[in-house]
């Protein structure tokens, strides 16, 4: 079966929660990993944002598969290959990483994500 996963954000709504709850937000979504590669980029917010939006889609696909009945944000890790190419991180998943695909784009003021998972 395959279920799938989408979510958009504004990348100002983001921005904003950064601005106004700093690490208390940071650290409730976003593992050290990801803080370091965003924050290390020209325009942090709009990565921020994308691995936001690709961490709901995540949850969306996992929830909708009923593999887990809850996923906090922060246990689920997006990185990026040598090239660039985002992947998922989910430690205490049993969920093998090929079965899980996901896509990241930024256009204008949105970022926006889709999360394939086949079981």
């Amino acid at each position: 079966m395959i279920f799938v996963g989408t979510d958009i954000v504004p990348i100002i709504r983001i921005e904003n929660l950064i601005k106004e709850k700093g690490k208390r937000f940071l650290n409730h979504i976003y593992t050290k990993l990801e803080q370091n590669v965003c924050n290390a980029k020209k325009s942090p917010f709009i990565h921020y944002s994308g691995k936001f939006a690709a961490k709901e889609a995540v949850k969306k696909a996992l929830l909708s598969s009923k593999l887990t009945t809850d996923i906090p944000l922060v246990s689920i890790e997006i990185q990026n290959d040598d090239d660039g190419t985002p992947f998922v991180h989910i430690p205490q998943e049993s969920i093998k990483y090929e079965q899980l695909q996901i896509s990241i784009s930024h256009a204008g003021e949105y970022a926006t994500a889709t999360a394939i998972l086949e079981l």
